[in-house]
């Protein structure tokens, strides 16, 4: 066996002592245990997206002596973690002979009313800056600080240099129903479910329906939706959930313009304007094939213009002045944003297009905000409404019953040319994009075209950017899931220009970031899913059990050298499920339509015969599973296309078996449909996000007879069994 360490003399080298300073990893450990070593040119290209230049021996000999007086030339670091109810001890550097002394503002703006110890570390090495000795302190933080983002004052020498202090709960807890049992709910692409009153789309009150209807008609306590985030203003609209230009807002592409207050009050003649413009899209509604968002947006956002347009009484004003207010300069760097696409283009690479030329402190910018303040204020409006339409949704849920209600989806990046990146661009590595290596599912691995956060810029401001992601989505979700959970702890970088396999893994502190999760999910009682699918070490799973989220199982990537594990023996932490979003539903898996799109789409490494040959021995194995602890009658086998719907349905039994705190039924196998919603590795090559939800005999499945459908009530039965 290869030995899977690197060597001393390789751990010597100036740069992959540098890279390790820096929290890039030297080498990795495959999904086949497959070990392999960076090469220098990646790990230097990882490097200056990171904005450290090791392009000679010297360059990497002055960012290491960089790093070293950056990291004990400072009082304190920007941000430092403590655990609630825990004594935690704080690392400060100091001259030899200075006597540092600390306080704490609490995040209401209150002083802390205890006090901070300062105490010696006799155990940490000392270092020469500049000329000064430096010693290392510790602060000591009681353990009644309260849960909270703080400020650490540490001063010396009459010198105040201030921290962040992010006082996290050890775990989050579960909710009283969970502690001791598990609950079930249903996986939805909300886009692809649309009723009578839709725009083609899938909307905010689609969804309020939906999961009021799921609980009264299911006993379902939760809907696992696709991504909110936010979108482009105009056509053409990003397919994908996942590539937003934004995290921070919400998509204002699935506002019911009916169900805002202000249509109720429109005269006639408007309302039959919206109405007519309604009309113009609803045959979109019956559309089996692909989900038309352009022609639905430039019908509805006409719309929604004339809804804002018409004004809003005081008290609305008020409220969404209010709503202005708490979003800040993050509602405005949005909004700004969306101007800027309205009326000058959608943003490229171009040199001279306005997203590479100017930036938000340029003057074009502040003079477009002034010729067009009512569109502006239009595009903040938008996002007010999406809001607190997203929240009537939630709202609705747990006034039905629903223990959870949403579960909301959080992408692990945002579009390279989106608002987050042009508003913010120090936040964001340059130069780089997110994916993942190879493993079995995708043997080319992938890139995800996102430019990955900063652990420097997080670390500096804070982690304000990640606090207000998360914060934002549990204003409207009782359950979050984080996309690729790996990204807390470590992220594939794939430096621009090379493929997938040439990348390198650059660490997270994990700690603050899981500590943040808890603090958000803390205080509205919520729960956090961590997807940790796909090539991810152990400690990954150990992490998030100890830190109280729920990790992921899968029952089709639950096996080990080609054999299934009974479900009975998955893990109790986690959210199980037969399929993802990423794989073709149930009845399309067993009937090959992975191996059929992956030849059409050339996404095959080896021969098409070797794929189908191993498709064929796991869809055996699986089905050996299901008929070896009793979940399938063997002699449904005899013609598994005639049995389509009960071997699926067998799949089902297995999953209720797991002892996994939450299981998750996903609609698209309730009725039957065969199409997968996504190819990962594709972008236009396949309708990716675009199918509407349909059942096993290519028909529409409106909203209106969703819960009626037979087969969705037989395999509800399952779940409630």
């Amino acid at each position: 066996m290869t030995d899977q360490r690197e060597t001393e003399e390789r751990l010597a080298r100036p740069l992959i002592r540098l890279a390790k300073m820096l929290g890039i990893g030297t080498s990795y450990v495959g999904q086949s245990n497959d070990y392999h070593e960076i090469e220098d040119d990646v790990l230097i290209a990882v490097l200056a997206a990171l904005g450290v230049d090791a392009s000679s021996e010297g360059a990497i000999s002055r960012s290491i002596n960089t790093v070293i007086k950056e990291r004990y030339g400072r009082v304190v670091a920007p941000t430092v973690l403590h655990i609630a109810g825990t004594t935690d001890r704080i690392r400060v550097n100091t001259g030899i002979m200075s006597v540092p002394t600390a306080s704490l503002t609490l995040e209401n703006g209150e002083p802390y009313a205890g006090t901070l110890t300062v105490v010696g570390d006799g155990t940490a090495r000392a270092h020469i800056i500049d000329g000064t000795f430096i010693a290392p302190a510790l602060v000591e933080i009681p353990d009644d600080v309260p849960v909270g983002y703080h400020t650490l004052h540490v001063t010396v020498d009459g010198l105040t240099t201030d921290a962040t202090l992010i006082s996290a709960p050890k775990r989050v807890e579960l909710p009283d129903v969970l502690k001791s049992g598990q609950l079930w709910g249903w996986m939805a692409q909300l886009y692809s479910i649309r009723s009578n009153g839709s725009w083609g789309v899938g909307d905010f009150e689609d969804l309020k329906t939906m999961l009021v209807q799921a609980k009264e008609r299911t006993g379902a306590d939760f809907v696992m939706i696709n991504p909110m985030h936010a979108a482009e203003p105009v056509s053409p609209l990003t397919p994908s959930p996942y590539l937003p230009v934004s995290r921070r807002f919400v998509n204002f592409t699935y506002i019911r313009p009916e169900s805002i207050e202000e249509y109720q009050q429109l005269d006639e003649s408007t309302r039959r304007q919206i109405d007519d413009l309604h009309n113009s899209v609803a045959d979109l509604n019956a559309d089996a094939r692909k989900i038309d968002r352009d022609a639905m947006w430039r019908a509805k956002m006409h719309a929604l213009w004339i809804i804002f347009k018409a004004g809003r009484g005081e008290e609305r004003q008020a409220a969404f002045d209010a709503f202005k207010r708490s979003c800040g300069e993050d509602l405005e760097a949005y909004a700004t944003w969306c101007l800027c696409y309205d009326k000058w283009g959608a943003p490229s690479e171009a040199e001279d297009n306005w997203e590479r030329s100017l930036s938000k402190d340029s003057p074009q910018i502040a003079d477009l905000r002034n010729q067009f303040p009512d569109t502006l204020d239009f595009y903040r409006w938008m996002e007010w409404i999406a809001a607190e339409q997203f929240q009537s949704a939630q709202d609705a849920a747990k006034e039905a019953g629903m223990q959870i209600g949403v579960m909301a989806d959080m992408a692990v990046g945002v579009h390279p040319l989106g608002a987050d990146v042009w508003w913010n661009p120090e936040r964001f590595a340059k130069g780089a994009t997110v994916g993942a290596p190879p493993d079995f599912f995708n043997q080319q691995g992938q890139n995800w075209s996102q430019p990955p956060l900063s652990p420097i810029d997080l670390a500096n401001n804070g982690y304000r950017t990640y606090r207000d992601i998360v914060h934002g989505m549990f204003a409207q979700a009782g359950a979050v899931r984080i996309d690729h959970i790996l990204g807390l702890f470590r992220l594939w970088w794939i430096p621009e220009g090379r493929s997938a396999t040439e990348g390198a893994y650059v660490h997270y502190d994990s700690d603050i970031m899981l500590g943040i999760l808890a603090i958000e999910a803390s205080r509205v009682g919520g729960v956090v899913v961590g997807e940790d699918l796909g090539v991810v070490p152990e400690y990954v799973a150990d992490s998030l059990a100890e830190h109280g989220l729920l990790g992921c199982a899968v029952e089709w990537f639950e096996q080990t050298d080609g054999v299934f594990h009974e479900p009975k023996t998955w893990r109790p932490y986690a959210l199980a499920s037969v399929n993802t979003h990423d794989l073709p539903p149930c009845a399309g898996y067993l009937d090959y339509e992975h191996v059929r799109i992956r030849e059409k789409l050339n996404l095959l490494t080896c021969s098409v015969q070797e794929f189908q040959a191993s498709a064929v021995k796991e869809h055996n194995a699986m089905l050996m599973m299901l008929v070896d602890n009793g979940y399938l009658d063997p002699k449904l086998l005899e013609d598994e296309h005639a049995n389509e719907q009960q071997i699926v349905e067998s799949l089902y039994r297995a999953l209720k078996a797991a002892p996994s705190k939450l299981l998750a039924a996903s609609l698209t196998d309730a009725v039957g449909e065969h199409r997968a919603q996504n190819q990962p590795g594709t972008n236009n090559e396949y309708p990716n996000w675009r199918i509407p939800l349909a059942d096993a005999a290519g028909h529409v499945v409106p909203l209106e007879t969703l819960f009626d459908n037979p087969r969705l009530q037989s395999l509800t039965a399952i779940m409630q069994g």
